[in-house]
């Protein structure tokens, strides 16, 4: 697991069934069925590893599942 873009986090997220970004409040966030989970606005920076870990276990996903997406 490596830092991301914003971009690719999304473009993940829809690769494992997720709709958005949807905004509302303060941050976006994907959504899947019931479940919505927060991502970070856009900043310069890229996202970090133990952010991304954090999404992904609010999210339910494995991180095997994730790479592959």
């Amino acid at each position: 697991m490596s830092p991301i873009s914003r971009r690719e986090l999304i473009r993940r997220f829809r690769r494992l069934g997720f709709e958005g970004p949807i905004y509302g409040g303060r941050h976006a966030f994907m959504k899947r069925e019931a479940l919505k989970v927060g991502i970070p606005n856009p900043h310069r920076q890229d996202i970090s590893v133990s952010l991304q870990r954090e999404i992904l276990r609010q999210a339910g996903i494995k991180q095997s599942d994730w790479e592959t997406a």
